[in-house]
């Protein structure tokens, strides 16, 4: 669309199928994808639309906003809350994560101030409670399970009472899965809920299901009141259009996504940014909420000045790879940025790759951290640092190429937040361009910005 000089019904027809293509990749259903087809056409109607009006970004907003209305079934699930006791009850098919995910689910909430307790009534899965005990051990959460009983509904119910004497206000009951849907599996099901009378039931989903996930979601729906939906795997190639499909069979809302093996590596889902990273769009936000740190308001001042400098260096660079290295999988952390910022490989290559940047900007002289010409460094100089770093010519070329899309994304985003220049700002211009900043730049970022100490080379 921001190549064609007339945005018309044939532009429109062509942006809808390309989008939809990508939607079929992504495991949407084909019965929705015609619908929200429909939908923005209706939508955007070009001979009511006035003159003057900006066609590409309406018919932007009316395909963001009707994805967003299929994941968002409009009715909000159950919140648990503090000091109340709750039972949440888990159920999806064998090999979807839900035991670890019970898990995940506990420990978020524990980090917030609940006191979350844990039951496996999942006697199907050999090594079921195993596996729930050493997760619960390592995340010191109580548990309850037995090896000897083989009934499930009586531990379930034994241990839902256990943990209600014990003051938890968060109990979760880890249920059994099958390798497929089986009538004996929603029969299991219907008695731990008879018993445990959750408060919350959560359809846990491999987001790599594809398009069957419509008929387990709903074949699930029917057998037990599923409030919630939990999608797992989402760190894999699967880009997660089985949610659509997930919320469409239950009418319930994704409430997390599990976005890697380990504890912390689960995400509260916010459909906007969700939408936005199916559609290709850079999502700041996605940071955001893996890090709860903000600027500090005696800071922002000094923050707002440094921006409007408008210069991203070496310098800065090294700090926020330094950064970005602490948060977390450093290549789900730079997904965020954009898909191009990516290393390849697995992760434990993006962090060399990362510590290898690094060494080589320890053998730049002052001059060139501080410099935003990467073109200062001729042949000589690249081969000089090389061989300081212990790296090799293509390896100092590999960390240039790095740094110019980072400077790339980063001057996008002062355009987009359209940052005063140095000297032109009054306080209120000041205080205004701060609380843009803090809201659209990960809280990192701006923190290392913000002056707060950082080691950085010499």
């Amino acid at each position: 669309m921001n190549n064609v000089t007339v945005v018309d019904e044939k532009v429109l027809s062509d942006c809808l199928n390309e989008i939809s293509r990508a939607l079929l990749q992504a495991d949407v259903q084909f019965s929705m994808v015609r619908e929200m087809q429909t939908n923005i056409k209706n939508i955007v109607n070009f001979d009511e639309l006035a003159a003057g009006h900006n066609k590409r970004r309406i018919i932007q907003q009316a395909v963001s906003n009707e994805l967003c209305k299929m994941l968002d079934p409009g009715i909000p699930s159950f919140t648990p809350k503090k000091g109340k006791t709750s039972v949440i009850m888990f159920v999806g098919l064998q090999g979807s994560g839900k035991t670890t995910t019970c898990t995940k689910y506990a420990y978020y909430h524990q980090k917030k101030g609940w006191k979350p307790a844990l039951v496996c009534a999942d006697i199907f899965r050999a090594g079921a409670f195993d596996q729930l005990k050493q997760n619960a051990t390592k995340a010191k959460i109580p548990f309850y399970g037995s090896y000897m009983e083989s009934d499930p509904v009586k531990i379930a119910g034994e241990g839902v009472e256990r943990f209600k004497k014990e003051n938890c206000d968060l109990i979760i009951v880890d249920t059994s899965g099958r390798h497929k849907q089986e009538a004996a599996l929603f029969e299991e099901m219907r008695q731990v809920a008879e018993v445990t009378k959750p408060d919350l039931v959560i359809f846990v989903m491999d987001s790599g299901i594809g398009q069957a996930a419509y008929d387990q979601a709903q074949a699930f729906k029917q057998s037990v009141a599923i409030g919630a939906v939990i999608m797992t795997k989402m760190d894999g190639h699967a880009k997660g259009g089985g949610a659509f499909s997930a919320v469409a069979a239950t009418k319930s809302p994704v409430i997390f996504i599990g976005t890697g093996e380990h504890m912390d590596e689960f995400e509260v889902f916010d459909v906007k940014p969700f939408v936005g990273r199916l559609l290709g769009m850079r999502d700041w936000s996605g940071i955001m909420d893996r890090i709860h740190e903000v600027v500090p308001t005696d800071q922002q001042t000094e923050l707002v000045q440094k921006l409007s400098e408008g210069t991203f260096t070496f310098r800065l660079m090294y700090e926020q790879l330094q950064c970005l290295m602490k948060m977390g999988p450093a290549g789900q952390v730079l997904s965020a940025f954009g898909a191009e910022l990516m290393p390849k490989g697995n992760e434990k290559e993006s962090q060399a790759k990362f510590k290898r940047y690094m060494t080589i900007m320890d053998s730049m002289t002052n001059a060139e951290l501080d410099s935003t010409n990467p073109k200062l460094m001729n042949e000589s100089r690249i081969i000089h640092i090389a061989r300081g770093s212990g790296r090799t010519v293509q390896d100092v070329m590999e960390m240039i190429q790095f740094y110019k899309l980072f400077a790339k994304i980063w001057n996008n985003a002062m355009k987009r937040l359209k940052v005063p220049k140095k000297g032109s700002m009054n306080a209120r211009s000041q205080s205004m361009t701060a609380q843009h900043v803090s809201k659209a730049l990960p809280p990192q970022m701006l923190k290392q910005m913000g002056g707060m100490a950082a080691s950085s080379p010499s």
